[in-house]
């Protein structure tokens, strides 16, 4: 689904990932980050698809709510098993998102 109720200005986190071969309980943590994060402070959406390359942007409406999502203590525990389990590289940006225009048919 696409997030399409925003107004900006807002912050985009974007975060593309590599898999490994590895996923036993990847799409469960994956779910609950989502579920978690949608009870933060500040969240306003998320679009996420997964395949050879994993996209996921969260939708944010200030730096700290990022800082204070970044920090949460679920949020870090699925991140280091992400490190040590699930990823072979991931690269993260944040992002102000200024301006946006769509269409839907």
């Amino acid at each position: 689904m696409i997030v399409d109720n925003l107004e900006p200005t807002y912050y985009a986190v974007i975060f593309t990932t590599i898999t490994n071969d590895n996923l036993d309980g990847y799409q469960e943590t994956a779910q609950r980050m989502e579920e978690l994060a949608g009870i933060q402070k500040g969240y306003l959406g998320i679009e996420s698809t997964r395949n050879e390359i994993g996209i996921t942007v969260s939708y944010w409406q200030t730096l700290d709510d990022i800082v204070a999502w970044k920090n949460n203590v679920e949020h870090t525990e699925a991140r280091n098993l992400g490190r040590e389990k699930w990823y072979k590289q991931y690269q993260l940006r944040i992002c102000k998102v200024e301006r946006e225009y769509g269409f839907k048919n």
